[in-house]
């Protein structure tokens, strides 16, 4: 007769026991020979297979924490707040471990909306019930409230600590408590600063003990306040409710919606197969050697090693010594060898001399479409000078034509080509074209016919890819190109230009790179058809490139003058609140010292007695921290002011005249097609986006852009509204369609709409609230959020979203049918079939999920107003060029186009460019779009 083991399950606290194989090996990281740290993967490994080898539990199962949002963070915002951001090796180590979980043919529990205590504590009740003996393995005190008879808390070996297995008895004489139950009590009264769990303040470990001793619970002692004395007493009754809030945080939820199938939970043995793939990719050569020598039928693990991460025996009282760290001998993998420069067969020609340009030029004449490429000086289209031109039009074979120093010579041979560039025939293919545009328009060549960037196309397939050449030969050719850091070094001052570069290195470098631009062409072609992006690549983004390439070319001018007068307004001010802080602190100090700061805040003033530090040690003094503080402290209003005046100075008005190009005297932004992935242009040096619009000062910034003399003024034109208007459209709500074709105020309407009040009584704060509620609409707004913005409880926001949405059912349809359509295709499209792939929206984890469908409904809209605008651009540009207009266009800023307007053109503009704006988009809502004059950017606006 057998007798029958008994039933043993071990529950692991995946997160727990990942950090502690961080910090075991965070002194001596175990990198592979792809880079990769494998630390935690290792040390993990090893931490299972010493449970499996010499605990050998009948039922095993690993439970994950996911990024979603618990509802803890429901209950209390700043739960876990403080902690640290999560290391770099862990996040990227995770799904390894994940993975070797599953090859284990382990169970993997996680669940969105709970913690892995949550889940391991329903299991382990559940199992007992089931006359299981259950193992918790996590060094988290926490666990011990779930301690009972057959289950217990294990707490695993770590840096010559042995295993402590503690049951009841044990976590009742660690905590000196009568039940384990009271840890929850314990840590309601004293809080956990690991999870940022406030307590109530002055009530340490000790104090708690002794007050549920005569208490015995938060409970009982919020009720008997009258029994305490001083400043104990006023604590307890000023901070009760966050004391027994504190304990509902702390408490370990044993009613989670998960099953325990207990046949679902037994280990046996081994996926062989999977669990070799994972050791060869991470290189765990002689674990692997230990792990499958001679297995047993199951496929089950060598008992004779020591296979321990955190050392020492374990519960099943083993007499063998403690083991070492795993020591893995780092092999290098056979790697997918990309092809070079020496490898790919190639054929890159250099042309020199008058004769030797003429006859590839008229080679190139002939082609259908030519990919080319220009070598510069330096990455300022503005300010650099051609060091060469490469030429690509079939695959594996390049010219490459150098430019000398002389720019009178290097203007000789543009001239030459001249009859290519200006070929309206001819499809110009390039990589970043707009750059090459711009190089060229500065030596006085138009690039005409069509256009096509292979950056742009792989933009469209893959919007929040990388969009490099190095990246995209690799990852679509399997060719790694010539780096520019063998060129001329790696960026700073010490860098090169490509003039100094040896002229048949160049010739190499740049030919291969006109010859990859034209082969990745014939790779995006078919998915730009297979992926229906043809229209939108060619008939928007490709022609957007001229126009955008005009507007950098034209650049604005910049009035330094204002720019010095504000900078020593704000450098005036800001020492005028400086004083002020000092006073109110009492002492001078360096206020620009995060340590002076956050000494005199908590040290000196006392503002708060439970004040975060840095792990530096010293108090953190963010944004964050000091807002919070500020509704009570002037001295921290004081300093926030302070510090806006100051990033204000020296990011925008002392660092715009340093961006003004000495050879125009204007300013000239880069405008960036390929970012955004919601289709939105971007900007840089300087980011016009960015440029503050909400506060008098930040709006000051905008006088100092003006027209380029006394014949000009400004001229803003700026989409009215546009995304709720396409939203309407969307929708097809017949309120909000209605209310936009009678010109009624939108938020005013919809105010009387959520409010159930006539449109005449509708109050201020009426409409600030649902102008707010009518924008967060759009972009998925919580309860939680909107309650944020508008410093209103959270039931009161929740009754203004469920009243949107019962005055506005069509929105709530469309909303709902975006998600659902996302969840079916995994993507969603803009009104010109611009994609943005949602490839989380059918995700477990309910952070990552929620995000996704949030851009399910809102990428379609942002993504439409940018079309939109898109071809307005196109539209008002080409009919600018075709009227010969003295006016240019020069600014795009959000919804907002700015025109450097000829005053003998005005009339014009005021009249065409909202009706060409208007009707870019057939829409089934009016479009509407408002036109400023100033004499300045904020006047015009």
């Amino acid at each position: 007769m057998t007798l029958k083991q008994p039933n043993k399950l071990f529950l692991l606290d995946a997160m727990a026991l990942i950090y502690r194989a961080h910090f075991a090996f965070s002194k001596n990281p175990r990198i592979n020979s792809k880079g990769l740290n494998t630390g935690v993967m290792l040390g993990f490994t090893n931490t299972l297979m010493e449970v499996l080898t010499k605990e050998k539990p009948s039922h095993i199962a690993v439970a994950f924490d996911t990024s979603a949002p618990t509802f803890r963070h429901e209950q209390f915002e700043a739960y876990k707040a403080n902690r640290q951001e999560q290391p770099e090796d862990i996040t990227i180590s995770i799904p390894w471990v994940k993975e070797i979980v599953k090859a284990f043919n382990i169970p993997l529990l996680e669940l969105d909306g709970f913690e892995a205590d949550d889940i391991i504590g329903t299991i382990a009740k559940k199992a007992e019930r089931e006359s299981f003996t259950v193992y918790m393995m996590t060094p988290d005190k926490d666990y011990g409230q779930l301690v009972d008879d057959h289950i217990f808390l294990y707490k695993p070996a770590f840096m010559g600590n042995a295993v402590d297995v503690m049951g009841v008895k044990e976590v009742c004489a660690k905590w000196d408590i009568e039940r384990v139950d009271q840890v929850r009590d314990i840590l309601g009264l004293m809080g956990d600063a690991v999870d940022n769990i406030p307590g109530i303040p002055g009530i340490g470990a000790k104090t708690a003990t002794k007050l549920l001793k005569e208490y015995g619970s938060v409970e009982e002692l919020v009720k008997n306040t009258d029994k305490l004395k001083g400043k104990q007493k006023e604590n307890v009754e000023n901070f009760a409710q966050q004391g027994l809030l504190s304990k509902e945080l702390a408490t370990i939820k044993i009613d989670v919606p998960v099953d325990f199938v207990e046949e679902e939970l037994r280990y046996d043995g081994i996926d062989e197969e999977k669990l070799r793939a994972i050791f060869t990719e991470l290189e765990f050569r002689t674990l692997s050697k230990r792990v499958f020598k001679e297995e047993g039928k199951k496929g089950g693990i060598q008992q004779n090693e020591q296979l321990g991460l955190f050392g020492e025996p374990p519960a099943s009282n083993s007499s063998s010594s403690a083991p070492e760290f795993e020591e893995e001998t780092v092999e290098t993998a056979a790697p997918v060898i990309p092809d070079t420069i020496h490898s790919h067969l190639h054929h890159y020609h250099k042309i020199k001399g008058e004769e030797a340009i003429e006859e590839l030029l008229e080679f190139l004449l002939i082609q259908d479409a030519v990919c080319f490429d220009t070598e510069t000086t330096s990455l300022n289209a503005m300010d650099a000078e051609i060091v060469g031109l490469s030429f690509a039009y079939l695959s594996g074979e390049a010219y490459y034509i150098p430019c000398p120093a002389d720019q009178e010579e290097t203007q000789q041979i543009l001239d030459q080509l001249r009859p290519f560039f200006e070929n309206e025939q001819i499809l110009k293919v390039g990589q970043n074209i707009k750059y090459d545009l711009l190089i060229l328009k500065n030596y006085g060549i138009a690039v005409k016919g069509a256009l096509y960037d292979t950056m742009l196309a792989h933009y469209l397939i893959e919007p929040e890819g990388k969009h490099s050449m190095d990246v995209l030969a690799e990852q679509y050719l399997n060719y790694k190109p010539v780096s520019i850091t063998e060129l001329i070094g790696k960026k700073g001052k010490n860098q090169g230009n490509m003039r100094d570069v040896d002229e048949d290195t160049v010739t190499a470098y740049a030919a291969e790179d006109a010859d990859i631009t034209l082969r990745l062409k014939e790779k995006f072609d078919p998915m730009l058809k297979e992926n229906e992006l043809e229209k939108l690549f060619y008939e928007v983004e490709n022609p957007l490139i001229p126009v955008l390439t005009a507007m950098e070319f034209e650049g604005v001018r910049i009035d330094t003058n204002s720019l010095a007068e504000l900078s020593k307004s704000l450098e005036s001010e800001s020492q005028e609140i400086e004083k002020r802080v000092y006073e109110l602190a009492g002492v001078r100090f360096n206020l620009a010292s995060p340590k002076q700061l956050g000494d005199v805040l908590f040290e000196k003033l006392q503002l708060d007695p439970k004040a975060k530090k840095t792990k530096t040690g010293q108090y953190a003094t963010g944004e964050e921290i000091l807002s919070k503080l500020a509704t009570e402290h002037e001295i921290a209003r004081a300093i926030l002011e302070y510090r806006q005046m100051v990033k204000l100075k020296s990011t925008y008005v002392d660092a715009l005249p340093a961006l003004i190009n000495s050879k125009t005297g204007r300013i000239h932004t880069t405008y960036n097609q390929f970012v955004a992935a919601t289709g939105r242009l971007s900007s840089v040096n300087p980011n016009l986006q960015n440029i503050p619009i909400r506060t008098d000062r930040g709006r000051e910034i905008r006088k100092a852009f003006v027209p380029r003399d006394d014949n000009h003024v400004l001229l803003a034109a700026d989409y009215s509204q546009i995304e709720l208007r396409i939203m309407a459209a969307f929708s097809k709500d017949k309120s909000m369609i209605e209310a936009f074709k009678n010109g009624r105020d939108i938020h005013a309407t919809t105010a009387a709409k959520i409010f159930q009040v006539p449109l005449e009584e509708v109050t201020s704060d009426m409409r600030r609230k649902a102008k707010t509620a009518n924008f967060g609409i759009i972009y998925g707004i919580s309860a939680f959020g909107l309650s944020q913005r508008l410093s209103i409880p959270r039931g009161e926001a929740k009754e203004i979203i469920d009243a949107y949405f019962k005055e506005f059912p069509a929105v709530k349809a469309y909303m709902d049918g975006a998600i659902e359509k996302a969840r079916k295709d995994e993507y969603v499209e803009t009104i010109l079939g611009r994609r943005r792939y949602l490839r989380d929206i059918n995700s477990r984890n309910m952070t990552m999920r929620g995000f996704a469908e949030r851009n399910a409904i809102n990428a379609p809209i942002q993504g439409s107003a940018a079309d939109l605008i898109k071809v307005a651009m196109i539209q008002v540009h080409d009919w600018m060029k075709k009227e010969n207009l003295k006016s240019k266009m020069i600014l795009q800023v959000h919804d907002e186009l700015v025109f450097d307007a000829h005053k003998d053109e005005v009339e014009l503009l005021k009249k065409e460019v909202p009706r060409l704006m208007s009707n870019a988009i057939a829409l089934p809502v009016p479009v509407e779009v408002e036109v400023g004059l100033g004499n300045d950017w904020l006047e015009a606006h």
